[in-house]
């Protein structure tokens, strides 16, 4: 990662030293082990580029674990979603693999968390959101690691956990082996509070007595991953606590707080090799066409504009950076908007109009170059007024317009779709309402998909929702073009 040294540019630790006091002692923190507990704070520099960055990159693993339970996944289909989008976004081989990235890989995962811990310790519910993902993420990387490895990370661990004597073990065997369902008792039991393990209370896996529960040794993964929960609530309080002396720092903070909406919609950050559209440049008369594979958000904006031959300021905003990030190019971005607003005498759009649009395209102005609007920006900035069409139809539509919008407009006509878009937007699940749209209306090819081992993770950017439906509609055109 490209490091900004040279340009001065302020580091983390300066903030921390600052904040919490004291000459802290910062000592190199050596990884062992590829899982982590995440008791020690990480303590040395990073840039602030890294800092977001890593983030990002661990929120997007975190959401999607958040989606997969929202859709009741089962255990091997979110297995088969985490493994390539942690091996995309947070990597971590065992010490076995010999690799020579071990030691950034875990670094990147140690920041990542504890950055993020500051991000969703603002509120109970963010706290338990962000404990039941990290939760599963861990198990899902306990399951699969090392034997060895995973033995000795539970021994560094000393966890306090009671061994049942032989005798009591003789004692108890009937009923053990009632709760182990009739089969032979396992070597060695552990005694616990029954509420470090409730998912084996729950599927009555374990012997109750006396406010304990009897471990079987073939499940002590449950009372590891208990211990991991327990000890991140805990660590997420505390994290509570000290976020006040934070609010001092003006470069932190808008990161945090960009982070702690993540939960909503997470960012789309397309890779290095993003499938595109293949064929000839887009053109302004080829959005008609394509308009059928743009969001609700994005074909709500084209239908208007179609039919009132204009937009106001936002709307045109949200619409022009998206046909931008489809591939409009300026040239053509104008003949589209000249075209769109047909009433008009061309004099007046190109006074009026023609330097916004050129604007987006970082032409005018400081030359910025804007990214098309993701569903997090779309969601949280400049909600929709009186005549205005740009914002979320999920989120700024009435249920009754909305499901006008969804049937008229793209076609949705099964009841149990629409209920469980009105039950995810009831739930403020905004992004998982457009996915059960984009599955209902892609249902044929994502069957044909899946058949070939293909996953797809939860869409979160209204590009990404464009492209990706064109793609399953064009499985014989689509290009894979190497960006670097």
């Amino acid at each position: 990662m490209y490091r900004q040294d040279q340009q001065k540019k302020p580091r983390l630790a300066d903030a921390r030293k600052r904040h919490f006091g004291g000459a802290a002692a910062f000592k190199p923190i050596e990884y062992p082990f590829r899982l982590n507990f995440y008791t020690t704070p990480p303590t040395a520099e990073v840039t602030l580029e890294e800092f977001e960055q890593w983030a990002i990159d661990r929120l997007r693993v975190l959401a999607e674990i958040e989606s997969c339970l929202y859709r009741n996944k089962t255990p091997d289909e979110l297995k088969a979603t985490l493994n390539p989008l942690l091996k995309k976004y947070l990597h971590i081989e065992s010490n076995s693999a010999h690799s020579t990235q071990l030691f950034e890989q875990r670094q990147k995962d140690h920041y990542s968390h504890f950055i993020l811990r500051l991000a969703f310790a603002r509120s109970e519910e963010l706290r338990k959101r962000f404990s039941k993902a990290e939760t599963i993420l861990f198990k899902h990387r306990f399951d699969s690691d090392d034997g060895l490895e995973r033995s000795e990370f539970i021994t560094s661990l000393g966890l306090d956990w009671e061994l049942v004597s032989p005798d009591e073990r003789n004692q108890l065997a009937k009923p053990l082996l009632a709760a182990a369902g009739g089969k032979k008792l396992d070597e060695a039991y552990f005694k616990v509070d029954w509420e470090r393990v409730t998912d084996l209370v729950q599927s009555r896996q374990v012997l109750l007595k006396g406010g304990k529960a009897y471990v079987p040794s073939s499940q002590y993964s449950s009372l590891v991953v208990a211990e991991f929960t327990s000890r991140l609530d805990k660590a997420l309080e505390l994290t509570a606590r000290a976020l006040p002396r934070l609010d001092e720092d003006d470069r932190l903070i808008p990161i945090l707080n960009h982070l702690s909406h993540g939960f909503a919609a997470p960012e789309y950050n397309p890779s290095s090799d993003t499938t595109i559209l293949s064929g000839a440049p887009i053109t302004a008369g080829a959005i008609d066409g394509l308009s059928q594979h743009f969001p609700a958000c994005m074909l709500h904006l084209h239908r208007t504009l179609r039919s009132t031959k204009h937009l106001k300021h936002f709307g045109r905003l949200q619409y022009t950076l998206f046909l931008k990030g489809v591939g409009l190019s300026v040239e053509e971005a104008l003949n589209f908007w000249r075209g769109a607003f047909s009433n008009m005498p061309a004099d007046k759009f190109n006074k009026e109009y023609a330097y916004n649009v050129r604007h987006a395209y970082g032409m005018e102005g400081g030359r910025k170059n804007y990214r098309a609007k993701s569903c997090q920006q779309i969601l949280l900035e400049h909600p929709p007024g009186t005549g205005e069409a740009h914002g979320c139809p999920y989120r700024h539509f009435s249920i009754d317009n909305l499901t006008v919008l969804l049937q008229k407009q793209m076609g949705v006509t099964d009841q149990a779709v629409l209920r469980g878009v009105k039950q995810d937007t009831e739930a403020t699940k905004y992004h998982m309402a457009c996915n059960r749209v984009f599955e209902y209306a892609h249902a044929a090819e994502l069957k044909r998909e899946k058949e070939k081992g293909q996953t797809f993770t939860t869409l979160t950017h209204p590009n990404e929702y464009m492209v990706r439906s064109w793609e399953l509609k064009n499985p014989e055109a689509v290009v894979m073009v190497d960006e670097g």
